[in-house]
């Protein structure tokens, strides 16, 4: 068959890009709306006179949510390595159209008493299991569809999407709040988000229906026969335990960044508003741009790891935030004006882009293309079960007992891990990905006569 023109080529992989980029965007901003709204529905499924309570048992759901990430990251990474990542990725959107639609007609306390709290967990629930298989088959689809050598940028629209996604969120809560009261908002105005959740979801629902499948994937469901043992065990467990050590790898090196990333992302406006004193107002406008410019960041980033490798952004990174996280929360803590809350924000996201930008690509080279989408997703979600979705709590649970401190020690703690696991792994940047790239380092190592580096852990896995 012959090869694609050039221009074909780069046009596929744009639609590839702008395709796989959009409804990760959906995903995430219905995944992350909830986090944006809590302090307005709070107290609409959990009476009381405490707000700090009210908030725990909406992050405690928000928490519960997490622990699906990994059931999620199981059958839809399995799915994605046996059916195709654009038939999960159709998959996990219809998930989340459904779970945002049952968020939006929950019924409050008042209504029908702690019913409205059980639809409002099973939503939560459902989410998970769609975003647990989201993040490993939009990773994966991101990493495969991009040129070898771009990988880094390709993969770092993973986090501009779930970026903007968290901007779509609070930008309609910023219009909300300017064009609704406090009372309307908490009475019935924080039901809007999900119904436009909802309704983004279909749009994206056909949009993925037209994406094509990666060349990796196809060309390993096309295996000559010699591979066809591999068919009937691509994307299971007994597959993926021979690739234990490189999951390990995953869940350690996913462990500070996603701790770093809730602290900075979901929890810094209630952290602004509950600690600093900090209005509802100005603490999501902090939020807002600082997320805005963090977006912008990610493609640069991503870029520079394609030139420099992998591993000198992830050490970057853990080194500023185990001896950075301390100083800029307390600062943050006492900040009196939307510039200082925004310059520490930024100085703390900026640190976290040597993680975010690359982690999609980084885990995706770890694996081959028969347990690629299950070996990212399946690690990864349990570390974001354990760490990401409890950051919140973790730091709500100790500003109730009066040592909000210890949480800013948990977060370094949680970075110097990640940060050992840095220093040891190897950089992941020319990994093969797919037969075609073997065998082209095969020929370009045959022409040159040179010995190059020691095959990445991709290939040398298989």
């Amino acid at each position: 068959m012959p090869a694609s023109p050039p221009g074909d080529e780069r046009r596929k992989r744009r639609l590839a890009l702008v395709g796989g980029s959009l409804g990760n965007l959906v995903e995430w901003y219905d995944w992350f709306v909830y986090a944006s709204f809590a302090i307005y529905f709070a107290d609409s499924f959990f009476p009381g006179d405490n707000p700090t309570t009210q908030l725990m048992n909406t992050a405690g759901i928000f928490a519960v949510g997490f622990l699906m990430r990994p059931v999620g990251g199981w059958i839809l990474g399995r799915a994605a390595d046996r059916h195709g990542r654009k038939s999960a990725l159709t998959l996990t959107v219809t998930m989340m159209s459904v779970a945002a639609l049952l968020i939006a007609v929950a019924p409050t306390y008042g209504q029908a008493g702690y019913f409205g709290a059980l639809v409002l967990l099973l939503a939560r629930l459902l989410q998970g299991m769609s975003i647990g298989g989201e993040y490993a088959a939009s990773a994966t689809y991101l990493t495969e569809a991009s040129a070898r050598n771009r990988r880094g940028l390709g993969s770092s629209f993973q986090y501009v999407s779930m970026t903007c996604g968290q901007l779509l969120g609070l930008g309609i809560l910023i219009t909300l709040q300017h064009t609704l009261t406090t009372a309307q908002l908490q009475s019935w105005g924080w039901r809007l988000p999900f119904l436009l959740g909802a309704l983004f979801a279909v749009v994206v629902f056909w949009l993925r229906r037209r994406l094509q499948e990666t060349d990796a994937f196809k060309e390993e469901s096309a295996a000559p026969g010699e591979d066809a043992h591999d068919d009937s065990t691509r994307g299971t467990l007994k597959a993926l335990w021979q690739y234990r050590r490189q999951a390990g790898l995953v869940m350690a090196l996913t462990l500070g960044g996603t701790v770093a990333y809730y602290t900075y992302t979901t929890y810094l406006t209630k952290y602004l508003v509950g600690s600093a004193g900090m209005e509802k107002t100005t603490a999501t406008l902090v939020s807002f741009t600082a997320l805005t410019l963090f977006a912008v960041l990610q493609p640069f980033a991503g870029m520079l790891s394609d030139r420099i490798g992998r591993r000198p952004l992830l050490i970057t990174f853990a080194v500023g935030c185990t001896v950075g996280t301390y100083p800029i929360m307390t600062a943050l803590g006492s900040a009196s004006s939307y510039w200082s809350a925004l310059g520490l924000s930024l100085l703390a996201l900026v640190i976290i882009t040597g993680y975010t930008s690359i982690n999609a690509a980084v885990k995706a080279e770890l694996f081959p293309t028969r347990v690629r989408a299950l070996g990212v997703a399946l690690p990864y979600a349990i570390a974001n079960a354990l760490f990401g979705g409890t950051a919140e709590y973790v730091a709500l649970w100790f500003k109730n007992s009066g040592h909000e401190s210890m949480f800013f020690w948990y977060v370094s703690g949680c970075a110097l891990i990640s940060l050992v696991t840095y220093v040891l792994m190897p950089d992941t940047r020319n990994a093969a990905l797919s037969r075609a790239e073997a065998e082209a380092d095969g020929e370009s190592e045959s022409e040159s006569k040179q010995e190059r580096p020691a095959a990445a852990p991709a290939e040398a896995a298989r």
